[in-house]
């Protein structure tokens, strides 16, 4: 699987734990990865369960001086992180390099909204549990538990949105225009072709 550049991975519909345990494997292999859209990410399990959980983690801390941890991030990128974190020897030179390696985001922001973006099938909710267990979106719980930044975050993949859709139906148009002269111009190429093959071409 390794490539030279880094993978882009869309965390939309990925299962948080299946997803951080792949991710983990392959970047101590070496390999970089660009996450984007964690707030999609889903944990199996109904809503209220998995809010009752973090907000029992929430009350994990240093008796004498809490600012001293563990610390509790909020934001849906950050959560996936630690939990890759969790899953990696980071206070090795080896795990913390690979941790290095990794790169989280929420939304898509530039320049990865221009470039190839990929799932990872082992991950996804679709392929991996029943379609009638209930999940918790990441995002949602983050809001929930001190995240201020998921309006914000909508409001950039709307815009984001707009502009890829209006993109896209301007290259329907040119590709439906190529066609068009091409059919316009067939006998023309026919011809031509005709004449290049007598020279070999």
């Amino acid at each position: 699987m390794f490539q030279k550049n880094p993978i882009i991975i869309d965390a939309r519909g990925h299962l948080l734990g299946r997803l951080a345990s792949i991710l983990a494997k392959e970047l101590l292999c070496g390999q970089k990865f660009i996450v984007v859209r964690c707030e999609e990410i889903e944990i199996s399990g109904p809503h209220k369960r998995n809010k009752a959980k973090f907000l029992s983690f929430l009350r994990k801390r240093t008796s004498t001086q809490p600012s001293h941890g563990p610390e509790h991030f909020r934001a849906p990128s950050k959560i996936l992180w630690r939990t890759v974190r969790g899953m990696l020897p980071h206070k090795t030179p080896r795990g913390a390099s690979a941790l290095r390696r990794l790169k989280v985001f929420e939304g898509i922001p530039p320049p990865y909204d221009k470039k190839k973006r990929n799932i990872v099938p082992d991950a996804l909710r679709v392929l991996r549990i029943k379609p009638y267990r209930k999940t918790t979106i990441l995002g949602k719980l983050s809001s929930q538990v001190g995240w201020n930044h998921g309006e914000l975050i909508n409001q950039l993949e709307n815009k984001r949105k707009a502009q890829t859709k209006e993109w896209y139906n301007n290259q329907k148009k040119i590709k439906k225009l190529r066609e068009k002269a091409q059919e316009m111009k067939k006998d023309e190429i026919s011809s031509l072709k005709d004449f290049l093959k007598d020279y070999g071409y």
